[in-house]
């Protein structure tokens, strides 16, 4: 090769780099909204299909519609709870310091009577709300920033809730043009994954579904039977917390910090039957609909363990921010799913990870997998 046409060459190369960090310089402040408009999108193309097809194929119509019917679904309860936020929010300040100056509530009489463990409770319970308690002390002297706390978490939630808005906008885009971006990777997959391509894709698109709509379909059920149960109760801006529940319904566990300390505020305020109320519904109600809903809309597409989705809740909210806590789980029920199925799925690959040689009919079933598209 002549110099001329290797330095020719390289010359090619280097300007594709530029190009390309170029572009990824110019696209990574969207990153976010980018990843979540296209996993909306994706989710819903079937909804997306039927309009159009209802519509007699006016796409852009059809994607209007659904991209209005996501604004009120997800955007909605946000735009709802942000002004129930700064309607109640010089109450949520002074109900913090209030109940920082008057201390935490004596524990009923009969907590002290459960077996083995009531006394040991109690007087647990007397030294931290004592008068002279140390920890006590330290956790008044939070009282003071409580409403600069409120406003940066406010902050936060607001640029979220404005990345969550872009991202339904670019999801426009990506409905009317789904089908150019889905043959270039299409295309792109099968220079990597030759054969295999096809499935490898139908794999990764059935875990996104069931993973979104098991997050997504979960966090709003469980959000909107919190805020029910508090209204009911007469708890001050149910929105609000059944919003905070909607959040925290990823966590396992999650939506008991909204209604428990509601419950608590309840029954310091003398409405015991409420407080009860209040804990049976957050138990029976709100508890169960995660063990009954999410199997459901999850299904078998993703058998990811639970420490990866709480890596993915954890890294995606510091990666992505606010729409990271969907985002994060997501992106790792694909990898983890493609994974799986690419080293242990089959069953001559199961046989050889569990020691054991594999059958000749494991084998042919095998081949037949593998050049299955």
């Amino acid at each position: 090769m002549k110099l001329d046409q290797l330095i020719e060459r390289l010359a090619a190369v280097f300007a594709l780099l530029i190009l390309v960090g170029g572009s990824l310089l110019v696209l990574a402040p969207f990153t976010t909204a980018l990843l979540w408009g296209a996993i909306l999108s994706y989710s819903s193309w079937g909804l997306y299909r039927k309009l159009a097809a209802a519509l007699g194929g006016r796409r852009k119509w059809a994607a209007t519609l659904i991209v209005f019917i996501i604004l009120i679904v997800l955007l909605g309860p946000f735009v709802y709870a942000g002004f129930a936020f700064g309607a109640h929010v010089q109450d949520i300040v002074a109900l913090v310091e209030k109940l920082f100056d008057s201390g935490l509530p004596d524990l009923p009489a009969w907590v002290a009577q459960i077996p083995l463990v009531g006394s040991n409770i109690e007087s647990f319970w007397e030294r931290v709300t004592s008068s002279d308690s140390e920890m006590l002390a330290q956790v008044r002297t939070l009282a003071a920033p409580a409403g600069k706390w409120i406003l940066a978490a406010a902050v936060v939630v607001t640029h979220g809730v404005g990345l969550l808005a872009l991202s339904i906008i670019l999801a426009f885009f990506f409905y009317t043009g789904g089908e150019g971006a889905a043959a270039w990777l299409t295309a792109g997959m099968r220079r990597i994954a030759g054969e295999r391509a096809d499935y490898l894709l139908a794999l990764a698109g059935n875990t996104v579904k069931g993973v979104v709509y098991g997050i997504l379909g979960t966090a709003l059920v469980q959000g909107i039977l919190a805020g029910f149960g508090c209204w009911i109760a007469g708890v001050p801006a149910p929105a609000l917390l059944g919003l905070a529940t909607f959040f925290l319904s990823v966590v396992p566990g999650g939506p008991v910090i909204v209604w428990l300390p509601a419950a608590i505020w309840l029954y310091h305020g003398g409405e015991t039957g409420w407080a009860i109320f209040l804990v049976v519904w957050g138990v029976v109600a709100v508890g169960m609909s995660d063990n009954v809903i999410k199997p459901i809309l999850i299904g078998k597409s993703s058998d990811m363990p639970l420490i990866l989705v709480m890596l993915g809740i954890l890294g995606g909210a510091f990666a992505f921010g606010f729409l990271g806590v969907f985002i994060g789980p997501t992106l790792l029920a694909v990898a983890y799913t493609v994974l799986h199925d690419w080293t242990i799925g089959s069953p001559a690959a199961s046989a050889l990870a569990s020691g054991m040689k594999p059958e000749s009919g494991s084998t042919e079933e095998s081949r037949r997998v593998e050049k299955a598209p």
